[in-house]
């Protein structure tokens, strides 16, 4: 699958790698331009920008600090949503609030694209050995087409609701 990925950090470059371990085609971004090249090492292309990450993805992942930096790279003037092909789908994995993740269903929604909230329970050694756990939420179609990114990056992965915000709640809670 080819998947644009935002954010690598001590998570994601570990996610990320998992990803490319099972045969995804990778374009990765994030905002500290050393960490993204050490990526390039692995067969994943580098981005300029969130928004030529996703261009011609058929998934976008961020995984990112907070509800700001998700709102950055998604929906600042030229950001990722803008360039997300039609039928693409954003997987939000960081920890946001309910209230942004109702955003981002609503506004992919908007833009025919899916959004699947699916945080992850796990530290950085979790990651890296592909043990998280996930709980996603979204389109139940979406969600089976991700299968395979949810299954390199985690031990388990529960579907709780189609209404991705609930997976969101959980994490919170």
């Amino acid at each position: 699958m080819k998947v644009g990925f935002i954010g690598l950090g001590s998570m994601g470059t570990r996610m990320s790698r998992n990803l490319i371990k099972a045969g995804h085609d990778l374009v990765v971004y994030n905002r500290t331009r050393s960490l993204a090249h050490e990526m390039r090492s692995l067969r994943a292309k580098v981005a300029d920008s969130a928004s030529e990450a996703a261009v011609g993805a058929e998934a976008l992942i961020t995984m990112l600090a907070d509800d700001r930096a998700v709102q950055d790279v998604i929906f600042e003037p030229g950001a990722a949503i803008e360039s997300l092909p039609e039928g693409a789908v954003h997987i939000s994995m960081s920890t946001i609030s309910v209230d942004l993740s109702r955003k981002l269903a609503k506004s992919h929604a908007d833009k025919h694209q899916n959004y699947i909230a699916a945080p992850v329970f796990g530290r950085p050694d979790a990651a890296a050995t592909g043990k998280l756990f996930i709980v996603s939420a979204g389109p139940r179609a979406s969600i089976e087409e991700c299968r395979s990114l949810f299954a390199a990056m985690g031990q388990k992965t529960f579907t709780i609701s189609e209404v991705a915000p609930a997976a969101n709640l959980v994490k919170l809670s």
